[in-house]
């Protein structure tokens, strides 16, 4: 792929990744958040962070199956930063307009609102990923310690939609889509290991 090509696409998935931000500004300074805006950022900022975990995981699996869009695996990185930065701003929605800072009111909502400490233990599980997704930090861990740390981008994606489906009233099935997305995306990688694995190897000989 060409620089140039790269840069645009790179420039492409940052404007589409702000794009749900542009859209949350625009529409605090227009008064067009509805009658709870808290509510409002809090359900944005919560789908947009699962809708890009999700993607994020669904590119290795769209890597294997179609072989020319192996160029695709950088972006994985990106957009699994872009996923934790929504769920920074998520969960600082709720500590500044729910819980108003007050660590007391968050320490008791943590210890008695499982949805929140779902939410929490999911943004923890992403801070490692974060912290490490530089090539630096791949270069310092290597390459088999940074991609063991980096499954645990699984873990959060099930914690998240764990957190969803606990914070939605009973009966509510708006979680569901998500759901059944992210478990043919766990299932994909053991299922495409298995594909390989059964593939018979080509014997090469020298001539």
């Amino acid at each position: 792929m060409k620089r140039s090509t790269f840069i645009l696409l790179k420039t492409l998935t940052w404007i589409a990744c702000l794009i749900p931000l542009a859209i949350l500004v625009w529409e605090a300074f227009t008064n067009k958040l509805g009658p709870d805006p808290t509510a409002t950022i809090t359900f944005a900022t919560g789908s947009t962070t699962l809708n890009l975990l999700t993607i994020s995981l669904a590119i290795t699996p769209v890597r294997r199956l179609i072989k020319p869009l192996g160029w695709i695996g950088p972006w994985r990185r990106l957009i699994g930063l872009f996923a934790f930065f929504y769920a920074t701003l998520h969960l600082l929605t709720y500590i500044a307009l729910y819980a108003g800072f007050d660590v007391n009111a968050m320490i008791n909502d943590i210890a008695k609102r499982r949805f929140i400490t779902m939410g929490v233990t999911a943004w923890l599980l992403l801070l490692p990923l974060a912290a490490t997704s530089t090539n630096w930090a791949i270069r310092k861990m290597g390459g088999k310690r940074w991609k063991r740390l980096h499954t645990l981008v699984y873990v959060a994606a099930v914690c998240g939609v764990i957190h969803y489906w606990w914070q939605v009233k009973p009966g509510v099935l708006a979680p569901m889509g998500i759901t059944i997305i992210l478990a043919v995306l766990l299932a994909a990688r053991p299922v495409l290991d298995w594909i390989q694995d059964r593939k018979p190897r080509r014997a090469y000989s020298r001539t």
